[in-house]
């Protein structure tokens, strides 16, 4: 039968050296003694989730991690947060992942998360929903906080196109243009979209709300990461494992679902800093009681580290691991437990980079090394030396009896 499997991911977890900190990480710096645990029970290593000075998107990273190699499946983020909210993505249609964000009279963008704004976004995306332009239906629908999904459909679409979103503020959209002649019209639809979403939003009465109450206007829609989806064999087609996945973000969970995950949700998970990750874990526990996988993620110390805010990030990191001590007093003892991050976001960088990730392995068939503390340099001295985040799956697939003989 093999054993269970549980994979937990602190998203941007990984950083560098903070000078204020007398030169240790968040991660070194905060008190974590359930983490130290895990680590010091268990066998360490670092990932490099994609390749050794490649800077992980979330996107790519969870389908490494999920064993899918990035460079064959991916093609853009945009499907993947489509699935995550819940619309219907048919084969030839193109996302964008999208942001809710905020220009001033001049069209310079101020904001591009609208202070990020978390209320009354489903009113806003249903103002721009269910469109027509040249023949293409346009859909579009709120995703978690500043987020959201931009879909069309009709024949003849492509997702080679620039994105409006410029990822910088102070400066004005970018326009769309196509990277190849049949992503013409893709392109075309696209701003007129943008323009139309400022035209909407610009006096819709959430804004006039929010401009009363001192807040920054989510009154531009920015486009980005263009896809289309892609055939991802499922983890059961695979591996022959029932799997869930727990997560607050429309983006993993979309490939959660993509991968045949079952996606569970639970009570106060928000994919913000104020998600309650002690919930997390308890509902991880009871969905390994039915399923042979489970990948629980926490957004948290991602968040912390764009916004540059070290502290907010070690305060995060002890959040984290008194959450892990529901899985140290619950964990069975036939599961495997492999925590580790997705990415690193550095504060200094405020970006994801391409730092290789600190990765403890714990249960029952582990060989521990002599690490004693789980975090970026402590770990890449442990025995499970320097891998990619498509060899986590085989390994921890390897350790629950789960995998077949290679040759005689």
């Amino acid at each position: 039968m093999g054993e269970g499997i549980l994979v937990v991911i602190c998203d941007g977890l990984g950083d560098r050296p903070v000078r204020a900190l007398k030169g240790a990480s968040p991660l070194e710096a905060a008190t974590r003694p359930n983490m130290n645990h895990f680590a010091g029970k268990g066998a360490c290593g670092i990932m490099d989730i994609i390749s050794p000075g490649v800077r992980p998107g979330s996107d790519t990273a969870h389908l490494a991690i999920l064993g899918f190699d990035p460079y064959k499946v991916y093609t853009g983020r945009g499907p993947f947060e489509a699935m995550g909210v819940g619309m219907e993505v048919r084969p030839g249609d193109v996302a964008f992942r999208c942001n809710f964000s905020s220009v001033n009279e001049n069209m310079e963008i101020v904001d591009r998360r609208a202070g990020r704004i978390r209320e009354r976004t489903g009113e806003l995306a249903r103002a721009l929903d269910d469109w027509e332009f040249e023949g293409v239906k346009v859909f579009f629908k709120e995703g978690t906080e500043h987020r959201g999904v931009l879909l069309l459909r009709a024949e003849g679409l492509s997702p080679l196109v620039s994105d409006p979103d410029p990822h910088e503020e102070g400066v004005r959209p970018h326009e769309c243009v196509p990277k190849a002649p049949e992503a013409a019209l893709t392109a075309r639809v696209v701003n007129a979209f943008v323009k139309r979403s400022y035209e909407i939003l610009r006096d819709h009465p959430v804004n006039r709300d929010r401009i009363k109450a001192g807040q920054k206007p989510a009154n531009i829609i920015l486009p980005r990461g263009a896809g289309i989806m892609p055939h991802l064999p499922s983890i059961k087609e695979r591996f022959g494992m029932s799997s869930a996945a727990l997560a607050g973000v429309a983006l993993v969970k979309g490939i959660c679902r993509v991968a045949g995950m079952e996606l569970l949700e639970v009570k106060g998970a928000t994919g913000g800093l104020d998600t309650d990750m002690g919930a997390k874990m308890e509902a991880a526990l009871e969905a390994l009681e039915g399923h042979d996988m489970v990948l629980v993620n926490i957004k948290a110390a991602d968040l912390a580290g764009h916004d540059g805010d070290f502290r907010m990030k070690a305060n995060v990191v002890k959040r984290i691991d008194k959450a892990l001590g529901v899985l140290r007093k619950g964990l069975p003892r036939d599961v495997h437990l492999a925590l580790t991050a997705d990415h690193s976001t550095p504060c200094c960088a405020k970006d994801h980079t391409g730092d290789p990730v600190p990765l403890a392995i714990f249960g029952p068939n582990v060989r521990p090394d002599n690490v004693r503390s789980f975090g970026e340099r402590s770990c890449a001295q442990g025995g499970l030396g320097r891998l990619r985040g498509m060899d986590l799956l085989p390994v921890l697939l390897d350790l629950a009896g789960r995998t077949e003989k290679f040759g005689a």
